[in-house]
């Protein structure tokens, strides 16, 4: 029971450092965690019952991760299960910068609005009309189920606003991690159909030399300098950065 002596270690200095950072307005991928992974105090009580008692159960400071309180023998310490309720692990998470007990990495702060004209129209799948007045700028996972439920929205909106052109920029959330590649495929394939296929559920083709990642990469860093992280997320015409799911007549009623 080796395994169980390590968890039981002065690290309650999480509780006070170690602060998640998961809130997000909407329903959307890289916000709330819990949308997408859910686990009980009952379940996980359950799963770890030769370890201790679970005291608490919540989203760890890393992505990925369930921050679970354990007692033993009138002690207490942290574990950590991933997503996937089969590994355990035991200590405290440092942030590499600052060599401190951390949460998660500090985000860019999200900017309220942005200047269209810096974001790209080339790295992106089109939907609508083509030469339309109106932008709409869409940051999607291909693997985030809100970004699939906003997908069918938008086929929608373009059929009530003739004027408006959606620009669909691909952007893999690392809480996703098959998503990258997904990405690279689709954008390299220009393929609308991909993505609804990856929306579906169905595997695509591993990508090849001809599926470039810079396109991906620039839609990645772009998104990170104006803090945006989560998606689905909106740019409107007029720039303002709206992130969650919105159904088609509330876009509606945004463009106008």
């Amino acid at each position: 029971m080796s395994f169980v002596k390590h968890l039981i270690l002065p690290v309650l200095v999480c509780f006070t450092l170690a602060a998640p950072a998961f809130a997000m307005s909407g329903d959307g991928c890289g916000g709330d965690c819990a949308s997408c992974h859910t686990i009980s105090l009952k379940e996980a009580s359950g799963l770890l019952k030769e370890l201790g008692v679970v005291k608490t159960i919540k989203p760890a400071p890393v992505r990925g991760l369930y921050e679970v309180t354990i007692e033993q023998q009138g002690k207490t310490g942290l574990a950590y299960l991933d997503y996937g309720k089969k590994h355990i692990i035991a200590g405290q998470i440092f942030d590499i910068a600052s060599r401190q007990v951390a949460g998660a990495p500090p985000a860019q702060k999200r900017q309220e609005r942005l200047d269209p004209a810096t974001l790209k129209t080339g790295d992106s799948l089109l939907m609508g009309n083509p030469k339309g007045k109106k932008k709409l700028f869409v940051f999607t996972d291909p693997e985030c189920p809100f970004c699939s439920k906003m997908h069918g929205e938008l086929k929608k909106l373009v059929g009530l606003d003739p004027d408006l052109t959606v620009y669909v920029k691909l952007f893999p959330l690392k809480m996703h991690p098959k998503a990258y590649d997904k990405a690279r495929v689709i954008l390299g394939e220009q393929s609308m159909q991909l993505l609804e296929q990856s929306f579906a559920g169905a595997a695509l083709p591993a990508p090849k030399a001809k599926h470039a990642r810079k396109p991906v990469d620039d839609t990645m860093r772009f998104a990170q300098s104006v803090g945006i992280n989560s998606t689905p997320t909106l740019v409107l015409p007029d720039g303002r950065i709206l992130p969650g799911f919105r159904d088609a007549k509330a876009m509606q009623q945004l463009l106008n």
